[in-house]
């Protein structure tokens, strides 16, 4: 009697190997030769930190960086990621936009300087003696003096005065009649995932809540920035003409 379990065990064993190979010619085929160049690169990282450390590689901040800047470049980088997780590697880039983000908000200069004690004293006292001025004319009046201070940090020293009789009705009153003819604007800031800052500019309608128009840019400081904002404001359709005349270039200009 002859025993053909081997030979047919080594038959199967072979058709395996000749379908894995044709499946990996098929693979090769189709996949572009960049994909192929960033597949071999993760997976040599790989191996380079499996023989740096033993069974149990040990992560370095320049593997961090490795696979943070090849998901950003390679779509298919989770499919090769053998040693960690993918969600490991978001964390990493989540905990690298924070550091960035942290690093570039301590490099600036943090505020303006406080403001001298004799300094505040003086604008106090000038708002005592007069009653009748406000944060702009002692701004004004600080100038002529010599003094470099802003009109905001003037307000802010200027003592509380709790307003006459009847004013808040009187303000809320003229907000119900003139509210839809009313519309506010302004900038907000989105840092984004791949470390950039987009600026989003805005215009609401104080009758609805509606906003009114939005543009999103990159570079708000470019010529003609404020120009097309004014003009995408004054073309949106509206219920009264009173934001034609409400948006002058000038100011948007300045919002920034």
């Amino acid at each position: 009697m002859i025993d053909v379990s081997a030979g047919a065990v080594d038959a199967r064993a072979v058709m395996i190997r000749v379908f894995l190979l044709a499946i990996g010619a098929l693979r090769a085929v189709l996949l572009s030769r960049a994909d192929l160049v960033l597949e071999n690169l993760a997976l040599r990282q790989q191996l380079a930190a499996f023989a740096r450390n033993g069974q149990r590689p040990r992560i370095v901040a320049a593997d961090r960086l490795f696979w943070i800047a090849l998901r950003r470049l390679w779509l298919r980088w989770s499919d090769v990621l053998v040693f960690v997780k993918p969600d490991t590697v978001v964390r990493w880039h989540r905990a690298s936009f924070r550091r960035y983000w942290t690093w570039l908000s301590q490099r600036r200069r943090r505020g303006r300087s406080p403001i001298d004690a004799r300094l505040r004293a003086l604008i106090q006292r000038m708002a005592l003696e007069n009653p009748t001025w406000g944060a702009p004319r002692i701004h004004g009046e600080l100038r002529m003096l010599g003094f470099e201070v802003s009109e905001r940090s003037v307000s802010r020293c200027l003592p509380r005065r709790r307003p006459p009789p009847g004013a808040l009705e009187r303000w809320l009153t003229f907000l119900r009649n003139q509210r839809g003819a009313i519309a506010a604007m302004d900038f907000f800031t989105v840092p984004t995932a791949t470390f950039r800052v987009l600026y989003v500019w805005f215009a609401i309608e104080h009758a609805r809540r509606r906003v009114l128009h939005f543009d999103v840019t990159e570079h708000p400081w470019q010529p003609g920035s404020s120009s097309n904002f004014a003009w995408r404001f004054r073309t949106t359709p509206r219920r009264t003409t009173s934001f034609s005349t409400a948006t002058p270039s000038s100011a948007l200009g300045s919002s920034r």
